[in-house]
């Protein structure tokens, strides 16, 4: 991954990234909720999450207030995407860890939950191939990885349906157009994979139970329990 060029797109837009976020995910809620719904413990449980490419804090945010005694990792190559997470987080400092890290390049610790949301995209074929083997490593038996991603479209055609939707879909939604041009700018360092190849990455990478829980068009939410 080049790590720097994706650092200096999320650090630019730090300061309203989640003000967008709404507008740039047009199937925000059901994006969102269906990740927390496949987390399977109940609210009061005491679990590790790390959260990969945490961005500030959006997924961890839903997470923390749905599992109130989950201890929280959140990694980000972003040192501005994380200042807004630790700001986002300070008035419950004790369950929230973070890291200043390319979580592409190496993982370790044990959590019972990894969770990824609009990050994994940001890899190469080889790097997800090989993040994939490394989840799979730090998680305990009958741990979970729950990616809440966009994917690339099976077929040219298929990616063309899918850019031209979503163009249309955020501009219906009011979305300026300096966030849209900031998403545009962004997606510069997309390396999207297609959802067949992943689920079949995670397979290879031995995860069992692997599926697809939501499709919207390129926005997926796909899990896989060691």
């Amino acid at each position: 991954m080049d790590t720097t060029a994706v650092k200096t797109a999320f650090d630019v837009s730090a300061h309203n990234y989640d003000q967008a976020r709404r507008q740039l995910i047009p199937c925000f809620d059901d994006f969102y909720n269906t990740a927390l719904g496949l987390i399977p413990y109940e609210n009061q449980a005491s679990f590790r999450v790390l959260d990969l490419g945490a961005g500030t804090g959006l997924l961890s945010l839903f997470i923390s207030k749905q599992f109130l005694n989950a201890q929280i990792t959140l990694v980000d190559v972003s040192d501005a995407m994380l200042a807004k997470a630790k700001e986002r987080f300070s008035d419950d400092p004790n369950r929230f860890e973070f890291i200043t890290a390319d979580y592409s390049k190496q993982l370790s610790g044990e959590f019972d939950v990894v969770v990824s949301a609009l990050s994994i995209h940001h890899l190469t074929e080889n790097l997800k191939i090989e993040l994939f083997r490394h989840i799979y490593d730090v998680l305990p038996k009958g741990g979970l990885f729950i990616n809440a991603d966009q994917v690339l479209g099976s077929t040219p055609e298929i990616e063309s349906i899918y850019r031209k939707t979503w163009i249309q879909q955020v501009k219906n939604r009011g979305v300026s157009d300096t966030d849209l041009n900031a998403a545009l700018e962004r997606m510069k360092e997309d390396k999207m994979s297609t959802l067949e190849n992943q689920l079949d990455w995670l397979k290879q990478a031995n995860f069992e139970a692997v599926d697809c829980w939501y499709k919207n068009y390129s926005f997926v939410v796909f899990s896989g329990r060691k």
